[in-house]
């Protein structure tokens, strides 16, 4: 089949390999026009676009798909089907019906469970066991169309949102190949999503990753690793940013105290620091206790606990709830 492939970050790279190397032929790529990015605003290609110059490939970087121009390119490419994967331009219905076959998007979640732009991150923060990955025929509408193929995944206790990423890009580059040897052998069979368990993934915001020691330790826990790599869960130490890299669930510290207060664990204020030791640095939350286990000061290095304490007296310190 000629193939066309419409995405911009990372996440899609896979999935733009796994297609270049099947029997298809991909014969156009899509992805968003360069944009000024880094302290000297200076423009930079996407993911996509640097992947497909090394791969030899045709790039087209229309700003929208409801212009003439933007219309016709794809129309002359005569595609059988456009791949769409994280591309972040609208597809209205009059492109969506140029290609033979249609336009099929790959998405990182069991649909309709996070339709949108974050599903990955709003997994994570809302505690699921379970996620996966989702081929669908797109419609105009957001996530809304027949699925094609699903396939879950268990989310381990050490995901974050970057290992989790990398695991769902390769599940979908996988997914799609599968789902396009069904197409082209016309053994494909779509099924509408459900119409209950729907839910929306918000875009994540940086004001999002400031920790409120107030929640429970299971929920600090997610944020930090929703968060990771970006925009990275963070706190305020004496006035100063803190960021969080890595932490797991504190042991049990009911009846542990705080050296220097003789405080029991359980009736320390929100963000104090119960322990810091080579183990990680134990900090009181709304309920039970996160350990910090890589952490980063403003304008230095990210470094492990018992790298930090030893340059940071933390024992018995506060740390600030927005």
């Amino acid at each position: 089949m000629r193939l066309g492939f419409a995405g911009t970050p990372q996440f899609a790279i896979p999935a733009l390999d796994a297609l270049t190397r099947s029997r298809h032929r991909v014969v156009a790529v899509f992805t968003q026009p360069d944009r000024p990015a880094g302290r000297g605003r200076t423009l930079h290609m996407s993911a996509v676009k640097q992947r497909a110059i090394d791969l030899v490939l045709a790039v087209h970087q229309p700003t929208s798909f409801k212009t003439k121009d933007a219309a016709a390119t794809l129309r002359s490419l005569e595609l059988d089907a456009l791949v769409v994967v994280a591309y972040g331009l609208i597809l209205p219905a009059a492109a969506l019906a140029i290609p033979h076959l249609g336009c099929f998007n790959i998405h990182a979640s069991l649909l309709p469970r996070w339709r949108g732009a974050a599903p990955i991150q709003r997994a994570l923060l809302a505690g699921d066991a379970i996620t996966g990955v989702t081929v669908m025929r797109m419609e105009p509408a957001l996530d809304t169309g027949p699925m094609l193929a699903v396939r879950e995944v268990r989310v381990a206790d050490r995901d974050t949102a970057g290992t989790l990423h990398d695991r769902l890009a390769r599940l979908g580059a996988e997914l799609i190949v599968e789902t396009l040897e069904a197409l082209a052998n016309g053994t494909a069979h779509e099924h509408p999503q459900p119409l209950t368990g729907i839910s929306y993934a918000e875009k994540i915001s940086k004001a999002e990753a400031l920790i409120d020691w107030r929640e429970d330790a299971a929920g600090v826990w997610r944020r930090v690793r929703a968060f990771n790599p970006w925009p990275i869960a963070e706190t305020t130490w004496e006035g100063a940013q803190l960021r969080v890299w890595e932490a797991e669930m504190a042991p049990q510290l009911s009846q542990a105290l705080d050296a220097p207060t003789g405080a029991r664990a359980e009736s320390a204020p929100p963000g104090t620091v119960l322990a810091a030791t080579i183990d990680g640095i134990d900090v009181a939350c709304g309920r039970g206790a996160l350990r910090i286990l890589r952490l980063q000061l403003a304008g230095r290095k990210p470094l492990k606990a018992q790298e930090f304490i030893k340059a940071q007296r933390l024992a018995g310190a506060r740390f600030a709830s927005p």
